[in-house]
């Protein structure tokens, strides 16, 4: 990358962090992971990096051939950040990287954003567990900070996602950020949350609850 030295090592791992072992770069692209973003969106997401350092790692990424600018479409418009289909690859090495790291004792106090949450997650459905069934799920992320939605997808033992609508889904997930990750995770029930209104089901909830059995905290290593 522009502001390091290479390892100049031929091993594949040593010339894979040549381009993208910098700091805050796997976060930028885990950010993009669900689709394009504006720079004020991950900004958002990335809220511990400076404007000089994202820059930086955004321009780096693009030297790569890892991320590109293109043009959001309509209703909005304007410049957007997405992975190119080099970037794309890095798909399962985050997932991998993400499940290793959740047996990690966590020390942040940090939220997580949407893509994050959404990443973790994916590290945490067991395939056994998705084995099986299929469905399609709409999660809606109701954050005043800016609203998300992402279509999930259970299919062939994996969880699969994009930013977006999921056109027909069988079920929808909605609330806020915080109620949403305490009830994926377990630290709420999904009917308490439902009773006091916190969060909401739309669909075949059946299926909403057959993703969250799935969902299995990690073991600390």
């Amino acid at each position: 990358m522009s502001d390091r030295r290479s390892y100049d090592d031929p091993c594949g791992v040593a010339r894979a962090l040549d381009v993208v072992g910098e700091r805050w770069a796997l976060l930028v692209v885990r950010e993009l992971l669900l689709g394009p973003k504006r720079y004020t969106e991950l900004a958002r997401g990335l809220p511990g990096s400076s404007p000089t350092v994202l820059s930086q790692r955004l321009r780096d990424l693009e030297t790569a051939g890892i991320v590109r600018r293109s043009t959001a479409g309509p209703p909005g418009g304007g410049r957007v950040y997405e992975l190119t289909p080099r970037g794309d690859d890095l798909e399962d090495v985050l997932v991998a990287l993400g499940r290793w790291g959740s047996r990690t004792v966590q020390r942040s106090a940090g939220d997580l954003s949407t893509d994050a949450f959404v990443l973790a997650l994916r590290t945490t459905a067991d395939p056994a567990r998705l084995a099986g069934w299929s469905a399609r799920l709409e999660l809606r992320v109701e954050d005043p900070a800016g609203p998300d939605r992402v279509a999930l997808t259970v299919d062939g033992g994996r969880l699969s996602a994009v930013r977006g609508t999921a056109g027909s889904p069988d079920a929808v997930l909605a609330g806020p950020p915080a109620v949403l990750r305490a009830v994926a995770f377990g630290r709420r029930s999904l009917d308490a949350a439902l009773d006091d209104g916190a969060v909401r089901v739309e669909g075949d909830g059946a299926a909403v609850r057959r993703l969250l059995a799935a969902v299995v905290p990690p073991v600390p290593a």
